[in-house]
């Protein structure tokens, strides 16, 4: 099966925030996650839609594997999109069952349909990926 996540914002680097938060609120409902920890990833493509896919495959590698991180808040510190590097902070606390709700497994970022919009009259962005679930 496969769902859609959609994240928005005035820059292209607030909209990948946004996506990237969207995909851990698709997990679990982040209102019962705390910031307790900070981790920091790298993500590297080779075009805009390369960069985002990483970055989003980055972000549910910190949920699948030890400590299995579930993120409230995405601060990415670099952002170049000239070389499609991406370095960002995440922020949140290991996954636990008995404190947060479980939502539904994302098994993996696809490239299918992936969207990265931009309204240049609004000043506004707009990222859509379809997630395997």
């Amino acid at each position: 099966m496969f769902s859609e996540i959609h994240g928005w914002g005035s820059s292209l680097k607030e909209a990948f925030e946004q996506c990237g938060v969207a995909m851990f609120g698709y997990m679990t409902e982040l209102d019962y996650v705390s910031v307790e920890q900070c981790f920091e990833i790298d993500a590297h493509g080779d075009d805009l839609e390369s960069l985002l896919f990483h970055f989003l495959d980055e972000l549910l590698f910190l949920f699948s594997a030890e400590p299995y991180l579930v993120c409230k808040k995405l601060e990415i510190t670099k952002f170049d999109v000239e070389n499609f590097e991406i370095s960002c902070r995440c922020y949140g606390e290991p996954f636990e069952l008995g404190k947060h709700p479980q939502g539904t497994e994302v098994k993996a970022i696809t490239y299918s349909a992936m969207q990265i919009v931009q309204d240049t009259e609004a000043s506004n962005y707009e990222v859509f990926v379809i997630i395997d679930i």
